[in-house]
């Protein structure tokens, strides 16, 4: 069985009070709060403090309806829950992923197969704990993703490698043994077997079968590793000590900020005047050991993977997610190198792309960032599954030279003129493009070291300008026009023939590399070569 079939399903029953359970959670909380004063009042015998509510209620002699309220609230938020899991439907066609939902006001939200730029699983903690996951499919366009929220978690694997087979040009979907699940439960049933018919491994388990087995399977997805071992290669190409992790989160310039407040506070308590500003500064110095725990644990677990389906980014420990990238989706990498990482040899590679998960990425940074810090060689391993023509000794040693060499002659980049000092006094040098493989490499800083690449099938335009101070040096700009992302394509300075170079150089093979593109049919190639 196959949640692609076509046909409307719904979610995981625990759905509503997933997505709405908080008002069961306060409303419980408030009882609990109140009762527990009354219980330190009968056992300690420490009086309550005046004004409590349930005081007002007891007095008035309005326990029973309290109680009657209070059970009405509950009932009517279940049906509402109930009701709205009934009406939140989905399918997958041959052309769109469809979600119908909503009680009074209904809406029909689609996701063209052909306009997926990711599908990402985030399986947040309380959600794991039921067995539930939420998948999100990313769609190019403004708030134009599709949300399945939520599914039990071999559901949510299955379905996501049948969408990408189907969008990559698939005519059948992928048959496999995680595609076939309990949708209340999200556990693998036999094949031949319907969701929620005993299989023969249930039959052999009942024993182990009630709460036992139920925590078990929950225990071993906490456990298991966030790759699909049928999906992509059990190992990440990418592993993040967690030593490099904590340093390259301490030296940032969050840090710096921190550092800031801590000079103003010991200042102040130095000059005897802490009234106001503890009370700014201080919370903010306790809210920021939150943030640095969140950006740690966010990153654990770290992997990113080759799949048939694209290249996978997996993290997180507490909520965990991963991200499949499916070939042709990515419009342009960059790699940076912040000043406070040069002495460690760090590196961080951002990518732009259609469609953006509403999902933090990494370490708590944008879903772009695909690799949070990794040295010289993880970034060349993360290069060859994002690039796969970008691959040999040539290219290493061009990506070698693009983000460690000073600029110059023989470097294999051309570069800015001497003149460009005028403008540009410290990085001039290092400024520069070259052109390798279908790909068009764009290097630039010297506080801040950057290396682009733009595919050149996916190039969206490219522009040349000369205003009257470039005009009177012999320089132009030029820009390489992406979808938009934190990389942007852009060369500051640049001789002004050089430019013309450059920009009949990427039009000719920006034509000639979206005619031989078919990434966007990568499960079609495959199915005709075998």
């Amino acid at each position: 069985m196959t949640l692609a079939d076509g046909e409307w399903h719904r979610l995981h029953p625990a759905s509503p009070l997933l997505r709405g359970g908080i008002f069961i959670f306060a409303l419980l909380g408030f009882l609990i709060a109140n009762l527990r004063e009354r219980v330190v009042e009968m056992v300690f015998g420490i009086p309550r403090e005046s004004g409590d509510p349930l005081d007002e209620i007891y007095q008035r002699g309005a326990v029973g309806w309290a109680l009657l309220a209070t059970a009405v609230v509950l009932v009517v938020i279940l049906v509402v829950f109930a009701l709205s899991w009934r009406m939140h439907t989905f399918r997958v066609g041959d052309e769109s992923v469809e979600v119908r939902s909503g009680v009074l006001f209904r809406s029909h939200r689609q996701a063209r197969l052909d306009r997926i730029q990711g599908v990402n699983i985030v399986r947040p903690l309380i959600p794991r704990l039921f067995g539930a996951a939420k998948l999100e499919v990313s769609v190019a366009g403004q708030d134009a993703n599709v949300q399945l929220a939520y599914l039990g978690s071999a559901l949510a694997d299955g379905l996501r490698r049948d969408i990408l087979h189907a969008a990559g040009g698939a005519r059948a979907p992928r048959q496999t043994a995680a595609a076939t699940a309990d949708p209340a439960t999200g556990m693998p049933v036999a094949s031949g077997s319907l969701p929620g018919e005993p299989s023969a491994a249930d039959t052999v388990g009942q024993a182990r079968t009630g709460l036992g087995g139920y925590a078990t399977a929950r225990v071993g997805e906490f456990l298991a590793p966030e790759l699909d071992p049928d999906a992509a290669p059990p190992e990440s190409v990418v592993r993040i000590p967690l030593l490099r992790l904590i340093g390259s989160i301490v030296l940032s310039s969050f840090t710096v900020v921190v550092v800031i407040a801590i000079v103003a506070v010991i200042v102040s308590v130095v000059s005897g005047s802490t009234g106001w500003l503890l009370v700014a500064i201080f919370p903010f110095l306790l809210a920021s050991f939150g943030y640095y725990f969140s950006r740690i644990t966010k990153s654990l677990r770290f992997s990113i993977a080759g799949t048939p389906d694209g290249v996978r980014v997996g993290f997180g420990l507490l909520t965990t997610s991963n991200e499949t990238l499916p070939p042709g989706r990515i419009h342009a990498i960059g790699v940076t190198q912040p000043l406070l990482w040069r002495p460690f040899g760090w590196w961080q590679v951002s990518i732009n792309k259609a469609g953006h998960s509403t999902n933090d990425g990494a370490a708590g940074q944008a879903a772009t960032t695909i690799l949070p810090v990794g040295t010289l060689d993880d970034v060349t391993r993360v290069l060859e599954l994002v690039l796969p023509a970008f691959t040999g000794a040539d290219q290493h040693a061009l990506i070698e030279r693009g983000l460690l060499s000073r600029g110059g002659e023989g470097d294999g980049f051309s570069s800015a003129p001497r003149r460009a000092a005028w403008l540009r006094p410290f990085s001039w040098r290092r400024t520069g493009y070259a052109l390798s493989s279908g790909t068009a490499l764009i290097r630039r800083g010297v506080v801040a070291r950057n290396l682009v690449f733009v595919p050149l099938a996916r190039l969206q335009s490219v522009a040349i300008h000369q205003g009257p101070v470039r005009r009177r040096l012999r320089l132009a700009t030029a820009r390489l026009h992406t979808v938009t992302g934190p990389v942007t394509a852009s060369l500051g300075v640049i001789d002004v023939a050089e430019a013309a170079r450059l920009f009949d150089s990427i039009a000719a093979g920006a034509i000639a590399a979206s005619d031989s593109d078919t990434s966007h049919h990568w499960n079609r190639e495959l199915e005709v070569t075998t």
